[in-house]
């Protein structure tokens, strides 16, 4: 059985880790990396990096490959990859799992402010702060270059591409961020407000703890939807009884 993970996340490298340990004899797992990160931990198995073509690609890829199963766990906001998987895996007749990890859910003393997109982020902005520490990576920082009268600082695991905010510091980092850590950072660079994609999870979790005790208002950018139709788990564990549920079909005869 021939597992393709779409992968680059912590939850893809961990569904890797999983299915190694699980030693299934004649089982076989290709991870894809985008290769948008410069120096990425690489998960166990082999691992392929850079497109497929698109949707039609990735479906002759399937096919070339003999691959039985997809696990799209790529990062919550890779829309355009998600989309294609769900059509390459229509094409290909392959089956299709997306593993997610849950998104953030404001709590009591949170000041959130929901935006559909980085756009509608940077409209909020004025309103709300003068210093942005700006969390949403290293792409899409275009829509916020046009506003000349804040200051961000923006951390990102590589350096972000142009156009940047005019007033800008880059600080390059790699989560998980611990709260204290989160706390003095707000602290050192007299921050006022907090832009972040919903992308759930643990690792970065802090500064929203960090954000709610200095009373920040908080700018969410919602994540894009999982397509439709398509079977969502909230964990690798999920995703690797999943596999297991799929290997096992395979050798039931007239099994789907």
């Amino acid at each position: 059985m021939h597992v393709l993970i779409l992968g680059g996340t912590t939850e893809a490298r961990r569904l890797a880790e999983l299915l190694a340990a699980d030693a299934v004899p004649g089982l076989s797992v290709t991870n894809s990396l985008a290769g948008r990160v410069t120096a990425p931990r690489l998960p166990p198995g082999e691992v392929r990096v850079g497109g497929f073509g698109g949707a039609d690609g990735l479906a002759a890829w399937l096919g070339e490959h003999e691959v039985d199963a997809i696990v799209d766990a790529t990062h919550p906001f890779a829309g355009t990859m998600s989309a294609h998987a769900a059509k390459a895996s229509a094409v290909a007749g392959v089956p299709l799992l997306a593993l997610r990890r849950p998104g953030w859910t404001p709590v009591a003393g949170d000041l959130w402010h929901e935006a559909g997109s980085l756009a509608e982020a940077a409209e909020l902005l004025p309103s709300l702060g003068r210093r942005v520490f700006l969390t949403t990576g290293r792409l899409g920082l275009a829509a916020f270059a046009a506003l000349d009268d804040l200051w961000f600082l923006v951390r990102s695991v590589d350096a972000p591409e142009a156009p940047v905010p005019s007033r800008t510091e880059v600080l390059l980092d790699r989560g998980p961020f611990t709260l204290d850590g989160e706390r003095e950072l707000l602290r050192r660079h007299r921050i006022d407000v907090v832009v972040t994609k919903d992308s759930g999870g643990v690792a970065t979790a802090p500064k929203l703890t960090a954000a709610r005790e200095a009373r920040l208002p908080v700018v969410v950018v919602r994540r894009p939807p999982v397509p439709a139709g398509v079977r969502v788990v909230p964990g690798p564990e999920q995703a690797r009884d999943w596999v297991r549920e799929a290997g096992e079909r395979r050798t039931v005869p007239g099994a789907d």
